[in-house]
């Protein structure tokens, strides 16, 4: 299948983020795909250990996205 991307840059910006979204989606469906690098890893590791010496000092998700979006 044939993509060209002048005519997909061509549709309005609702579609292409629902292009951009299955896009996503379907990268997200095999994680083992992407490897991560070093430095990536390194920063994974740092952060854990942070959370295990403290778990105190990290926020679920939900409630960081909340801040984010109030703070727009």
């Amino acid at each position: 299948m044939a993509v060209n991307l002048s005519e997909l840059l061509q549709l309005p910006v609702e579609e292409r983020l629902k292009l951009v979204e299955a896009l996503w989606d379907s990268i997200a469906e095999f994680p083992e795909a992407l490897e991560l690098s070093a430095a990536q890893k390194q920063e994974l590791d740092r952060r854990l250990e942070d959370y295990r010496n403290d778990p105190e000092t990290g926020i679920p998700w939900a409630q960081l996205k909340e801040r984010l979006l109030a703070s727009q």
